[in-house]
């Protein structure tokens, strides 16, 4: 891999570590080519520490280790991205991430709808909304809804409109959702037995 370690001028490059499954964004720090070499050799992330002016692996003390996945070098070859699966929290004081933030999986726009369902289930702002008037009705109810959206779609797959079948699979998948918090999952729970199934 063509790193230039020459180009700031003091020999370091920045290492952006981002986790594997997640892709969140855990801490940044500085790697020297001695500590790319080591990080390679070791698969265990290995940065040149600025404060203590020496090469530090990553959880030598804590044994909160980041194991690595991947390295990749920028278009300017002079900062890496390097995947890792993370033992443990990264940051020295105890959170996930150097920025506070959980390590959980995102998956977009889902995410955000579940939040909102989450949100729904638990208002008590006196507005009913769909989502709440169906938690009220209970699990028979929420099951039932996704019984029908199931059979409309499988209708709607085996006619030709791909905008009626898109709709119908956006209703199924709208109430599948809400069948999830109704039993007190989420879709990590489902993409966790995906996972283990593909192993």
């Amino acid at each position: 891999m063509d790193i230039d370690f020459k180009k700031n001028g003091d020999g370091l490059v920045p290492a952006i570590i981002q986790d594997a499954k997640t892709n969140n964004v855990l801490m940044l720090g500085y790697m020297n080519d001695e500590a790319y070499q080591k990080t390679i050799n070791t698969k265990k992330v290995t940065f040149f520490s600025r404060s203590k002016n020496r090469l530090w692996v990553k959880g030598e003390e804590s044994g909160n280790y980041l194991n690595l996945i991947s390295i990749k070098v920028d278009c300017d070859h002079d900062t890496l991205l390097v995947k890792v699966d993370p033992i443990g929290p990264t940051c020295h004081k105890g959170t996930d991430t150097c920025w506070a933030e959980d390590n959980l999986p995102s998956y977009g726009f889902l995410s955000e709808l579940e939040q909102v369902i989450k949100d729904r289930k638990e208002s008590s702002n006196g507005k009913k909304s769909y989502v709440a008037s169906l938690f009220e009705d209970g699990i028979n109810k929420i099951a039932q809804k996704v019984g029908e959206e199931a059979i409309e779609t499988v209708i709607e797959a085996k006619d030709y409109n791909d905008d009626l079948f898109l709709n119908e699979s956006a209703d199924l998948l709208f109430h599948y959702l809400i069948l999830l918090q109704a039993k007190g999952f989420t879709l990590n729970d489902v993409s966790k037995i995906l996972e283990k199934r593909q192993k």
